[in-house]
């Protein structure tokens, strides 16, 4: 399976010692986050222009879910129903549903949807069955809750070639 990230991402801690191009990547995916239209539509933009050469026919695409399902819709379902717009992809966005909560990894450090997806997240098996699934995530820092989602998905039957990031986080020292 591959891995690709379009950007680096530099956590905010780090922002004075950033390049401005750095910050100005990093506040727009933290817009995406936060689930703001424009920055929900740049975001598929850039992955759908990054695709393009590919053929996604019978292709479906996935996001890792959120930490909530308020938090997983308001990132996820419109940036979904505009990326699979845009590259003729099938939307997996509904048969992914988030079914409890859990802390947020990149505050916590702990990362329960890697060690406990199943109380997290429902999939629907019966969907996935046979699918080459894309997935989408938007920040790759350590990787487990991708890895996670991913052998959720291959459980569920599906297939999963290539999984893709808006951004993968900087291994950044302050200088």
């Amino acid at each position: 399976m591959i891995k690709y990230a379009l950007f680096s991402y530099v956590p905010r801690r780090y922002w004075r010692t950033a390049s401005f191009d750095e910050q100005d990547v990093s506040r727009m995916i933290l817009g995406f986050k936060d689930g703001r239209n424009v920055y929900s539509r740049w975001a598929a933009r850039q992955l759908a222009n990054t695709l393009a050469p590919m053929d996604l026919t019978g292709m479906t695409i996935v996001c890792i879910p959120a930490s909530t399902h308020c938090a997983n819709v308001r990132r996820w379902k419109r940036f979904s129903c505009e990326l699979c717009s845009l590259t003729g992809a099938d939307n997996g966005f509904d048969h992914i549903r988030v079914s409890g909560s859990r802390r947020r990894a990149h505050i916590t450090g702990e990362y329960e949807l890697a060690t406990n997806i199943k109380h997290f997240v429902d999939i629907d098996s019966s969907y996935f069955r046979n699918r080459k699934v894309l997935v989408v995530d938007d920040i790759y820092t350590t990787g487990k809750s991708a890895t996670a989602f991913i052998g959720a998905l291959e459980a569920a039957g599906a297939s999963v070639p290539l999984a893709m990031f808006l951004a993968k986080t900087s291994s950044y020292r302050r200088r």
